[in-house]
């Protein structure tokens, strides 16, 4: 097994949304991305548009994520949270703003008991996202 596990989050008709905004957020480059409407899996009129898959990807950090075809919308599971393992105090801070932006901050950007400064933010697509980054020692 290789050392990474890949999120895939699913949405109904904001993949592409979703995409262009974790580029912006991560600096992540597509890699792959398709529509329904651009394949030949079966699908509902209404759909043809949204993305049926889409890779996102800097380095060894990969983000997936894909649209439902289900006439109701999709609800991130509860749960469960991605964490972000930053490199530096600075970035932890900026990637924590932009998520936040439009999103609910749950727990803010602080140093922690266990020698890190964590937080916690739900973006504008109901995701919630832990940060952390070790203190330099």
């Amino acid at each position: 097994m290789k050392g990474a596990i890949t999120p895939y989050l699913t949405f109904y008709g904001q993949a592409d949304k979703a995409a262009s905004f974790y580029e912006e957020v991560f600096g992540l480059e597509r890699m792959a991305s398709q529509t329904y409407g651009d394949s030949d899996f079966p699908s509902p009129d209404h759909a043809k548009e949204f993305l049926l898959h889409c890779l996102l990807q800097k380095g060894d950090f990969k983000l997936m994520m894909a649209d439902s075809v289900e006439e109701q919308p999709v609800q991130p599971r509860s749960g469960l949270a991605l964490v972000v393992e930053c490199e530096t105090g600075e970035e932890a801070v900026e990637i924590f703003s932009k998520l936040s932006d439009g999103g609910q901050v749950l727990m803010e950007l602080q140093d922690t008991f266990w020698g890190a400064k964590y937080g916690k933010v739900k973006d504008k697509f109901g995701f919630v996202w832990d940060l952390n980054v070790e203190k330099e020692k």
